[in-house]
């Protein structure tokens, strides 16, 4: 086969504790072969620490964890197995937030990572948290983080194969392409 590889990304929302996660992973679990877990968590309190902990344990044996907040796309490049699921677009945007990037950054990273995901091969599974559906927030740094994610989960959207919304635990399927 020539040319250049060419990936499938899988593009995962839902709001808190809906099953996205789960979902995710087994979505990726399809793909067969080894799998890399890019999270995006940072662990700044016990409750935290405890929560990344139980998310570790539950992962299957073999699975390979990445542990990277802010510099996604080179983590995603890095990555050495042909599956990589990406737990979360949404954390990683508010990594950035409050790492004082722009959003002109964040989007451009955003590209960069879609492109790292179709250039690379093999399955990318982006997971992230739809936060648009709520109130809007009364404070400015939270619109504009609800707006960023937002802008960054319609282009992830739109570059996915496939694409889903996860609801109490039920997949709605919004696209898929054979």
């Amino acid at each position: 086969m020539s040319g250049a590889a060419t990936g499938r990304i899988v593009f995962v929302t839902g709001g808190a504790r809906s099953g996205k996660s789960t979902f995710a992973e087994a979505r990726a679990a399809q793909a067969g072969g080894r799998i890399t877990y890019l999270a995006t968590a940072q662990a700044f309190d016990d409750e935290m620490r405890e929560r990344i902990g139980r998310h570790v344990s539950d992962r299957p044996a073999g699975w390979v964890t990445l542990e990277e907040p802010l510099h996604v796309p080179a983590a995603l490049l890095a990555a050495e197995t042909p599956t990589v699921l990406l737990d979360c677009l949404s954390l990683w945007v508010s990594n950035a937030v409050l790492a004082d990037w722009t959003d002109t950054a964040v989007l451009d990273a955003t590209a960069t990572l879609l492109n790292v995901a179709r250039s690379r091969g093999g399955l990318t599974v982006l997971v992230t948290n739809e936060v648009g559906s709520g109130i809007v927030p009364v404070g400015a740094l939270a619109r504009r983080y609800r707006d960023l994610l937002g802008w960054v989960n319609q282009r992830a959207a739109a570059a996915s194969d496939d694409a889903y919304l996860i609801a109490s635990g039920l997949p709605l399927t919004l696209k898929e392409r054979r």
